[in-house]
Formats: C-alpha cells, sequence, structure tokens
C-alpha cells in the first residue's frame, strides 16, 4: 500500500516515527555521496516549511558527523555540487500543496537526492511523491490506524527508489525471489 500511495518500489519496516525517517534518508543519501574520510558533499537543504520536531531530528544526526544543514525556501534555494540531499514537506506545514517538481529537478542536475516528508492520508488525492520525482518518501503510518508503540511513538513508513535496495534503513517489505 506504501508503494502504491508513493509511488516508489521499494518500502520498508522498523522505524520509529516521521522525524528519524527523515533522519534516516538524510544520512542514506550522505553516505551514497560521501566516503567515510573524505567529506566532498558536506550540506543538506531544509526546507523552511518542514516540520519542527523532523528539523530538530535532522540536526541531532547532522551535527556528530559533520552534516551541513543549510534552510531555506524551496523556491530560493541555490543548489550546487556541494549539496548531497534536501527535503521539503507535503503537504507542509502550513497545510499548503507545494509542486516541488522544478526543485527536485534542480537538486537532480546538481547529482544529488531528495527526500520528502508526507501523509499517507493525503496521498489518496495528491500526486505521489515519485511521481513528482523524489527519491525517497517518509511519513508517519498512524494516519492509517497503526496505534502507539507499534514500531514507535507513530511508526514511521519509509519509500525509496530502486537505487536504494541495498541501503535502505529498516526491514525491506516484500516477497524475495
Amino acid at each position: 500500500m506504501v508503494s502504491d500511495l508513493t509511488a516508489l518500489p521499494i518500502a520498508n519496516a522498523s522505524l520509529l516515527d516521521e522525524a528519524t525517517a527523515a533522519a534516516e534518508a538524510m544520512t542514506m543519501f550522505f553516505n551514497t555521496l560521501n566516503k567515510q574520510d573524505h567529506i566532498e558533499r558536506p550540506k543538506f537543504f531544509v526546507d523552511n516549511e518542514i516540520f519542527p520536531q523532523t528539523k530538530d531530528v535532522l540536526v541531532t544526526r547532522a551535527v556528530p558527523v559533520g552534516i551541513e544543514i543549510i534552510y531555506g525556501d524551496y523556491k530560493k534555494a541555490v543548489i550546487d555540487s556541494t549539496y548531497f540531499g534536501a527535503i521539503v514537506q507535503y503537504p507542509n506545514d502550513k497545510g499548503a500543496i507545494e509542486d516541488y517538481r522544478e526543485f527536485i529537478t534542480k537538486v537532480h542536475t546538481a547529482g544529488a537526492y531528495v527526500a520528502m516528508a508526507t501523509d499517507l492520508l493525503a496521498l489518496t488525492l495528491l500526486t505521489p511523491p515519485g511521481e513528482l520525482g523524489a527519491d525517497v518518501t517518509v511519513g508517519s503510518a498512524q494516519r492509517f490506524g497503526v496505534p502507539l508503540g507499534y514500531g514507535g511513538p507513530h511508526a514511521a513508513f519509509f519509500a525509496a527508489k530502486d537505487d536504494f535496495k541495498r541501503s535502505i534503513p529498516g526491514r525491506i517489505i516484500g516477497v524475495s525471489i
């Protein structure tokens, strides 16, 4: 169901909450584009309209490993080869539904990845993040009735493009062949 709603082929389980899942996406992107002893792309763009708890967890995870968080308005962001990724919220913390296609293309042109924090229930009506070009989508599964304590405060979902099948955090959901 998560793959269908996000239009991304791989979904996982075992993540704590939306903010932690966003931090896992950031870390996965960072490790994909940087060597452990040589960081060429230290910057991660965080749109101003991300939920505050997600911003807090991103900072907590970024500082120890040398990730530089850059906040701003996604419409005005200048993304270059020093960035390894970006995250946007869909719908954002003001409830606005933005079309991120142009921003995602800009990030991809710089050779970086995009995570989109989203709401599964909203995705029953909105264009799926995978169709907008997002590389990873994260969010809370609580909107579909997953109770408190069932994997975390509100169990998270994490869906990704097939490119990340060897580095996605948590457990892969699906059938192995």
